[in-house]
C-alpha cells in the first residue's frame, strides 16, 4: 500500500516536472507585455515607408500635435513568468488592428533579439504603408498580446501596395480636392491634407519594400 502511494507520488511529481519543462522557453502571452515609451493620453502616428525610410518611433507624431516617443518595449516571459533570453526578433512583429498599416515582409519585426531580461523594442523605423488610426497589436508568434497600443501609422504608399506610384498620387488627388477629411493623405499629419501633404509624398515616389 506505501509502495502505490510511492509509487503515485512519483508519478505525479514526473507529470508536474514535465508540465514545467514543457512551459520553460515557451512563450505565454499571458505573461507577456508590451508598452509604448509615451505615456500620455494622446494617440501616436507613426510616418512609414516602404523602404525603411520613415519615422523612427521616437520621432512619432501626438494626435492634436507635437512628438512623442511610441518606442514598445516588449518582455517575452514563458508559462511560468520567466523571461525568456535570446528570442529571435523575426517571431515579434506589430500589426494594425485592422489590417490598415501593411508591412513589408519582415518589415514590423522587433528591432533585436530579446535580451537576458527577455526584453526586446520597436523603434527603428519600419518598413510598411497603408495608414491606420486603429491601435496597434504585438503578436508573438502569431499570438497576440491582449493589450494594445494607442499608435497609428500613416505612409505616402497609401494604398498600402508596397511601393509609392502614380496610384497613391491619384488617391492623394481624390482626397485633397475631396470636402471630407481623409486622413490616409494627411501624410505630413497635422489634421489638414493640404499642400504641405505634397512635398513629402514627392519625395517618396519610387519607394518600394525590399
Amino acid at each position: 500500500m506505501v509502495l502505490r502511494k510511492l509509487m503515485g507520488i512519483f508519478a505525479i511529481t514526473l507529470i508536474v516536472g514535465a508540465a514545467s519543462l514543457a512551459m520553460a522557453g515557451v512563450p505565454d502571452v499571458t505573461q507577456c507585455s508590451a508598452t509604448r515609451a509615451y505615456t500620455g493620453p494622446e494617440g501616436t502616428v507613426l510616418f512609414n515607408v516602404p523602404d525603411g525610410n520613415g519615422n523612427p518611433f521616437t520621432a512619432a507624431v501626438k494626435v492634436g500635435g507635437g512628438t512623442a516617443d511610441a518606442t514598445i518595449t516588449l518582455i517575452i516571459r514563458d508559462g511560468a513568468g520567466l523571461p525568456i533570453a535570446n528570442y529571435p526578433s523575426e517571431d515579434a512583429w506589430i500589426e494594425s488592428a485592422d489590417g490598415g498599416m501593411v508591412a513589408c515582409s519582415g518589415g514590423a519585426t522587433a528591432d533585436f533579439s530579446t535580451d537576458v531580461n527577455g526584453e526586446t523594442r520597436f523603434q527603428n523605423a519600419l518598413q510598411a504603408g497603408g495608414a491606420s488610426l486603429a491601435a496597434t497589436v504585438v503578436l508573438i508568434n502569431g499570438n497576440a498580446l491582449a493589450n494594445t497600443l494607442p499608435i497609428g501609422y500613416n505612409s505616402p504608399d497609401i494604398d498600402g501596395s508596397g511601393a509609392v506610384n502614380l496610384t497613391d498620387v491619384q488617391l492623394f488627388a481624390g482626397d485633397f480636392s475631396g470636402t471630407s477629411y481623409m486622413f490616409r493623405s494627411d501624410i505630413w499629419f497635422d489634421n489638414i491634407v493640404n499642400l504641405s501633404d505634397i512635398p513629402v509624398l514627392a519625395a517618396s515616389i519610387g519607394a518600394a519594400c525590399p
